[in-house]
């Protein structure tokens, strides 16, 4: 695939970061490359930010991206507008303190919204590519809704990237669908198979730039697992343990998702000695991380199959020294289908995310500390609780060193409904919500999931607005109490 495979083909309009930045203007709407802090433009982002103009930018990615883009942006005043996802402190500061104007989507139909004009219509898109020709282009570590935002914009601006391995395009599987309702099945019967091609084409008459670079990605700092996420890990594994030898659905195959960030990482690490028996244990989810590769070096996963490559220095130098080895099991798709509910549905997905804190009724808050302040965005989880045959939230049950208990009364923001949740797993234990009413689930999370310390007060509220009935028993004058 890539043994013949050139940088540069064809005659191409090069230029230098900052001419390709000139070009944009004071108001775009600019939709970027990138998803997890991977595969993002660094370059240009870097010269408008360095530009000393008065902009004004609506700006568009796929998920997070780097510094480049969400600090310097940012602390230079250039971007008025941010969507979908946001993870760094500046960026974080800014939409809490309402200079940028933010609006959090789940990423499956972000692709279809910023095609359909939900938020504009794109001026120009700026990515990343290891490989360009005249009506073409490789991208590099991530996939995420690159096609979508190249076939919606008026003009694109290709930054080539050395750094970057040309190897890169072994991993990837770019399909295109039709729209609504035009929209054709996706022909995936496994998360391991292929359907697609390694190239994004595109009109060659958009072409404007191509800029040339040599800025890697910063690597992800996983912090190393500690006490309380082995415990989790543990519970986790013993439950779907237990659920994988009953549930008929697993008999033959597992197919996981874990959620972006060391949690998530620790907890896939963790399973690279789990005994899945004979079953097919394949991942269908969002990011590629260090875990994951742990998996495969252990021949205890199939496939990876996620729009993205988010790992650590020690991942990257892992994949790209030995990427064809890798890339028998690791695919790079577009987020339409990484995170396509039909596909979820129909792999029976085991989705393991994580939340700030959950109610006692089984609601989770993964955005908004306080119920008020923004912290990143919802990203894909609401894509994978939603339609997950099995729905479950990892995290601990207590925050600042023990000072704040994750499981509270209310919480006070919801992302994830008590409908779309079946199973809670701290460091304390599990509860399993499926099939029982407000009032059991209520009493499974806090004897289960809660800490010790917070049981008798969570047990007291309960009683309390127990007390004026209800369905669901809510006590409005101190419900909220608990939030921080």
């Amino acid at each position: 695939m890539t043994r013949n495979l050139q940088r540069k083909t064809g005659q191409l309009p090069s230029g230098s970061p900052a001419a390709a930045a000139a070009s944009i203007s004071d108001d775009a709407t600019v939709v970027v490359s990138g998803f997890g802090r991977a595969g993002y433009p660094k370059a240009v982002p870097l010269a408008l930010a360095e530009s000393g103009r008065d902009l004004a930018l609506t700006l568009i990615s796929g998920g997070s991206v780097g510094d480049e883009i969400d600090t310097a942006l940012v602390e230079a005043g250039a971007i008025a507008r941010r969507f979908p996802y946001q993870a760094t402190a500046s960026a974080r500061a800014a939409v809490n303190d309402g200079t940028i104007a933010f609006h959090d989507r789940h990423i499956s139909k972000l692709g279809d919204e910023v095609l359909l004009g939900h938020f504009g219509d794109p001026d120009v898109a700026i990515v990343e590519a290891v490989a360009v020709g005249e009506d073409w282009f490789i991208p590099t570590t991530s996939i995420g809704h690159t096609l979508s935002y190249v076939r919606s914009a008026k003009k694109l601006i290709v930054e080539l990237n050395h750094a970057q391995p040309l190897s890169l395009a072994a991993l990837h599987d770019v399909y295109e669908r039709e729209l609504p309702p035009n929209r054709e099945p996706i022909p995936i019967d496994g998360p391991g198979d292929r359907i697609g091609a390694a190239k994004i084409s595109f009109d060659p008459g958009k072409l404007d730039f191509v800029v040339e670079t040599d800025r890697p990605d910063k690597p992800y700092q996983f912090r190393a697992p500690n006490d309380v996420d082995r415990d989790i890990a543990a519970n986790l594994a013993g439950f779907l343990e237990t659920e994988i030898e009953v549930n008929p659905l697993y008999e033959s195959d597992v197919n996981l998702q874990f959620g972006v960030g060391s949690l998530g990482n620790a907890l896939m690490a963790s399973f690279k000695s789990f005994d899945f028996g004979e079953r097919t244990v394949s991942y269908f989810g969002e990011v590629i991380q260090d875990g994951l590769l742990d998996m495969i070096d252990e021949d205890s996963l199939a496939s990876a199959s996620a729009a993205s490559l988010a790992l650590s220095a020690d991942g990257q130098k892992r994949l790209f020294e030995d990427i064809d080895r890798y890339a028998k099991s690791v695919i790079v798709r577009n987020a339409d289908i990484s995170n396509s509910p039909t596909l979820i549905d129909r792999f029976g997905v085991i989705g393991v995310n994580s939340a700030l804190e959950v109610d006692i009724f089984g609601n989770a808050n993964s955005t908004h500390l306080g119920g008020r302040h923004m912290i990143n965005g919802i990203g894909g989880s609401g894509d994978f609780s939603r339609n997950s045959t099995l729905a479950v939230i990892a995290l601990s049950s207590t925050a600042k060193d023990g000072a704040i208990s994750r499981i509270v009364p209310a919480v006070p923001h919801v992302d994830h409904t008590e409908h779309d949740l079946s199973v809670i797993v701290t460091e304390q234990g599990v509860a399993d919500l499926r099939g029982l009413s407000p009032r059991e689930r209520a009493d499974a999370l806090i004897e289960n999931c809660a800490h010790p310390d917070y049981r008798d007060a969570l047990r007291e509220y309960l009683t309390q607005a127990t007390a004026d009935g209800g369905h669901i028993p809510l006590d409005t004058e101190t419900a909220f109490d608990w939030t921080g």
